[in-house]
């Protein structure tokens, strides 16, 4: 049974290189001429998908499987549009979804892609289509999508262009920067390029996220805090480390994006340990519920709700303070934003008031937390998308 709140709820994280059928995939491969693991949707579903905790190399193949046959210009537009369909198709009315716009621009960001002609679309390119598709798909399928342009921590020299981007087209679909990578690169956060561009964000009122303390210390948190000032953290459970740096997050409103589901199948999270969202429903922390990577992961937000509400102790309250929380900390003008509240608060039943989003809810029971999370049961067609193996280096 469907575990998601009477209204849609709203998601904040989800990668957009992903955000695709198998179907399509099959569709480019063979247009392409290019060899895939499987000649049926479902059968590529299986190769692509998780479905259990793999080591990060095992995760990282799978993008070889089919990242030649999606990564061409002709699919930017398409893509974007794909994303909405499914998300609407899982229940989802609002989301944030990211994206690297480097990574669809030049063979040479792809070196597992070898002699495949991609085109040579610039990165302005790709937002322009990929902005067009989600303008498309609002329209088609009644999905409203801001997209997150990410910077990539191993490649510093490409943010300056990503924050003008930002700038430029944050009249269209673009919100905000994010930075993704490999947290566990040393100092990442305060190459030169990414503090930069982040203080140009600052300065041109561009929003900030950071993929931060997902595998990476409370220290890499930090440093997205205070140096790069990032509005809102991507996962961010290594925070509890820190509990000097929690407090002060947590007093200061600081967004978690969370992903359970993910957390549990990249190792973000080791069953027989309490998952950090535990403590942040608790303490009525300010978080969200989100897929990540729905396609590798074969789910569908509904997982992350089922599994929150079976193995820790979740309730409809909660569900519903936690996306009052999201609509709060989105990246959207405020006109929209009130106009988002307040289908969220007739749905809810809520007085449309400022602390409507922290309302207390009921005692939890937290001992089930370490308990291994039963599979989820079969979603059919999954929403959402996976990262490009950079971007999973960076948020798993």
């Amino acid at each position: 049974p469907c575990s998601l709140p009477a209204f849609p709820p709203v998601e904040l994280h989800v990668h957009l290189d992903g955000a695709i059928k198998p179907e399509t995939i099959l569709y480019y491969g063979r247009k392409r001429g290019i060899a895939l693991p499987a000649n049926t949707p479902e059968e590529l579903q299986d190769v692509i998908g998780m479905d259990k905790p793999l080591s990060l190399p095992a995760f990282l193949a799978k993008f070889d499987y089919y990242m030649p046959a999606i990564a061409r210009p002709q699919s930017c537009a398409a893509r974007a549009q794909e994303e909405e369909e499914l998300e609407g198709a899982g229940g989802i009315r609002w989301l944030h979804t990211r994206y690297v716009p480097q990574l669809d621009s030049s063979s040479s960001f792809f070196p597992f892609l070898g002699s495949v002609d991609r085109g040579d679309l610039t990165p302005d390119e790709v937002v322009d289509l990929v902005g067009q598709g989600l303008q498309e798909g609002e329209r088609d399928f009644g999905v409203k999508v801001r997209s997150i342009l990410c910077c990539m921590r191993h490649q510093p020299t490409w943010s300056p262009e990503v924050v003008e981007l930002c700038k430029k087209y944050r009249q269209q679909t673009v919100v905000a920067i994010d930075l993704a990578g490999d947290e566990t690169i040393e100092g990442s956060s305060l190459f030169p390029g990414h503090v930069q561009a982040y203080e140009e964000a600052v300065k041109s009122g561009v929003h900030r996220t950071v993929h931060a303390g997902e595998v990476g210390s409370a220290e890499v948190v930090k440093e997205a805090v205070d140096t790069l000032k990032t509005e809102r953290l991507g996962h961010g459970y290594h925070t509890l480390e820190d509990e000097a740096l929690y407090t002060r997050l947590r007093q200061a409103n600081m967004h978690f994006e969370v992903c359970p589901w993910s957390s549990y199948l990249t190792g973000a999270w080791k069953p027989g340990t309490e998952h950090a969202v535990i403590r942040f429903k608790n303490d009525q922390a300010n978080y969200s519920l989100n897929t990540d990577d729905p396609l590798i992961f074969k789910s569908t937000l509904d997982t992350d709700y089922q599994m929150t509400k079976r193995d820790m102790g979740f309730t409809e309250e909660e569900f519903k303070r936690l996306n009052i929380n999201a609509a709060k900390s989105s990246f959207l003008p405020d006109d929209e934003k009130t106009e988002l509240l307040d289908l969220l608060y007739k749905a809810y039943g809520m007085p449309p008031t400022s602390s409507a989003g922290m309302l207390l809810s009921e005692p939890w029971a937290v001992g089930i937390s370490s308990k291994m999370p039963a599979l989820p049961p079969s979603h059919g067609q999954c929403q959402g998308c996976v990262p490009t193996p950079w971007l999973v280096a960076a948020s798993h």
